[in-house]
């Protein structure tokens, strides 16, 4: 996976010892820290886009965000796109769980589904949600989602 920042600079660390130096330099500057991730997808002209976030939220301070794209041409449902946008999510979570919690950093796992039931994506809530809680993270939708409705959303 090719990770990159806001402003294109690519990681070329492995992902995990980025995020560990992101989380040593920012408790060094007395930054305490949230991390939360999410995933959000396009389709356009055949191809999914996919776009997942590891958003790091300093409190009161503000925060910054790395970034990973991925594409698909494989032709999927709607609700098996929220599932896999939710399960990209979950592989990245899942593979820093550790390094969080020895660091004390509370984490959220967002997916970019609405808890209306009258929109389209309420299709995939119970799955997602069924999954993300029996992976022991804590999950947030729609309208509180906004790593992957907000910040996968303006980089897919």
């Amino acid at each position: 996976m090719a990770w990159r920042r806001l402003n294109g600079a690519k990681i070329e660390l492995p992902i995990k010892q980025a995020v560990e130096d992101a989380i040593v330099r920012e408790k060094e500057l007395g930054h305490k820290l949230k991390v939360c991730i999410g995933s959000d997808s396009q389709v356009r002209g055949g191809v999914v886009e996919y776009a997942t976030v590891i958003v790091f939220l300093r409190e009161k301070k503000g925060g910054f965000m790395f970034i990973n794209n991925s594409r698909s041409t494989k032709q999927i449902s709607l609700r098996e796109r929220m599932i896999t946008e939710v399960a990209k999510s979950v592989e990245v979570a899942y593979s820093l769980c550790d390094l969080l919690d020895q660091y004390d950093i509370a984490l959220e796992v967002h997916a970019d589904i609405n808890t209306d039931p009258h929109f389209q994506s309420n299709t995939a809530l119970k799955e997602a949600m069924g999954y993300i809680l029996g992976m022991g993270f804590v999950f947030k939708a729609k309208p509180d989602a906004f790593a992957s409705s907000h910040c996968a959303d303006k980089v897919v």
